[in-house]
C-alpha cells in the first residue's frame, strides 16, 4: 500500500473505529489491512479472566475444589502450571473469601508468562523493577518457594500501598520492598541473578481492557515511554550478574516500546544476547518492524495479540549476560 493511500485509509478506519489516525497508520505498515481489521475487531471482545494459584498458601487440588464449588469454571492454561482461566459467572473476582485469603492471584495470562519466562530458582537474588502492585513480585517468590531474595522497586508512593498489601495477602516473605528509581539501581548493595523489567510503558496493548487507550496517547508518549524505557533497561544490564538472565517486558504492542528498545540496548552492549523461549505461546517478535532492520535475534522475543492469542497486547524478550563479559576490551 502506497504511503498516500496507507494515510486515506488508517484516517477512514480511525473515524470508524474511534482511533487516532498514527495508530491505525502503523498497524497498517506492521500488518496490512486485513490483519489490522481483525486486530480491530478483536480489541472489542472481552479478555478471559486469569487466575493463578498461590501455592505458598495452598494446593492446585484444594483451590480448584473450594473454586468450583462456588460454581467458578476453571480451565487449564496448558503452558502454565498454575495458571487457570476461570469464568466467576458475574461475580467480581476479588470477592470471594479466597482471593482475600491470598489462595489465588487474579492476573493476566501475559504477565504470568513473563515470570515463568524468567523461570526464577530457589536461593536466587531476583530484582522486580517497577514492581507494583505485585502480581508478578508474589508469583516470582511463590517459584521460589519463598527461597533466595526478591527485591521489589516501585517509585510511585501510592502504588506502593498495593505492592505491599499483596505482598502480604500472598504469603510472600523473602521479599524486600523498596521505594527507588529503577533508573538508579546500580547503588543497592546486592547483584541479581535475574531481573524482571516489566517496564512503565504506553499501554498501547491494554484496548481491549481499556477502550480509552484507542485516544489517550499520542506517539510523543509513546517516545517518551521509549526513552523511559531504554534508561531502565541500561541501568539493568549494569547491575545484572555475569551468565544472569533478565526478560524485557511492556504491555505495549508498539515496536518503538520493544523492539526498538532491546535492539539499541544490544548495540550498546555486546555482552548482552537474546536467548531462544522454549514455551510454545505468542507469536515470534519483528526483525523487521515498517521495514527497518533490526537484529535478527529480535525472532526470539514473543508478542501476545488480540486477535491471535485471545489476550491483552503484550511483549516478552529473555535476554542473557554472557560469562566472562567483564573481562571484555
Amino acid at each position: 500500500m502506497a504511503k498516500k493511500e496507507l494515510r486515506q485509509r488508517a484516517k477512514e478506519l480511525a473515524k470508524e473505529y474511534g482511533y487516532l489516525q498514527y495508530m491505525l497508520e502503523r498497524y497498517l505498515s506492521l500488518w496490512g489491512e486485513e490483519e489490522t481489521l481483525r486486530f480491530i475487531e478483536a480489541c472489542e471482545q472481552p479478555i478471559r479472566t486469569a487466575i493463578r494459584i498461590n501455592t505458598l498458601k495452598t494446593s492446585p487440588e484444594t483451590i480448584m475444589k473450594r473454586l468450583q464449588t462456588k460454581g467458578v469454571i476453571l480451565e487449564e492454561i496448558p503452558w502454565l502450571i498454575e495458571g487457570l482461566y476461570a469464568d466467576f459467572k458475574g461475580f467480581s473476582p476479588g470477592a470471594l473469601l479466597e482471593h482475600m485469603l491470598g489462595f489465588y492471584y487474579v492476573q493476566g495470562v501475559p504477565s504470568m508468562t513473563a515470570v515463568d519466562v524468567l523461570d526464577p530458582q530457589l536461593g536466587e537474588t531476583v530484582f522486580d523493577l517497577a514492581a507494583a502492585p505485585g502480581g508478578k513480585t508474589t508469583h516470582i517468590a511463590q517459584m521460589m518457594q519463598n527461597t533466595g531474595m526478591v527485591i521489589a522497586i516501585e517509585q510511585d508512593r501510592q502504588r506502593m500501598i498495593s505492592l505491599n498489601s499483596n505482598i502480604i495477602r500472598c504469603g510472600a516473605t523473602n521479599t524486600l520492598v523498596l521505594r527507588s528509581d529503577a533508573k538508579k539501581v546500580d547503588d543497592l548493595p546486592f547483584t541479581p541473578d535475574k531481573i524482571l523489567l516489566d517496564a512503565p510503558c504506553s499501554g498501547e496493548g491494554l484496548i481491549p481492557l481499556d477502550p480509552t487507550r484507542k485516544t489517550s496517547k499520542s506517539m510523543a508518549d509513546i517516545r517518551f515511554c521509549a526513552t523511559r524505557e531504554d534508561e531502565m533497561l541500561e541501568a539493568a544490564v549494569n547491575i545484572l550478574v555475569e551468565g544472569g538472565i533478565m526478560v524485557y517486558s511492556t504491555c505495549s504492542i508498539a515496536p518503538e516500546e520493544n523492539e526498538f528498545v532491546v535492539d539499541d540496548v544490544l548495540k550498546r552492549h555486546p555482552e548482552m544476547e537474546i536467548v531462544n523461549i522454549s514455551t510454545e505461546f505468542g507469536s515470534p517478535g519483528y526483525s523487521e518492524p515498517y521495514g527497518i532492520k533490526l537484529n535478527k535475534s529480535l525472532k526470539l522475543a514473543r508478542r501476545f495479540l488480540p486477535h491471535l492469542h485471545g489476550t491483552e497486547g503484550f511483549f516478552i524478550c529473555k535476554m542473557k549476560k554472557k560469562e566472562g563479559s567483564n573481562n571484555e576490551d
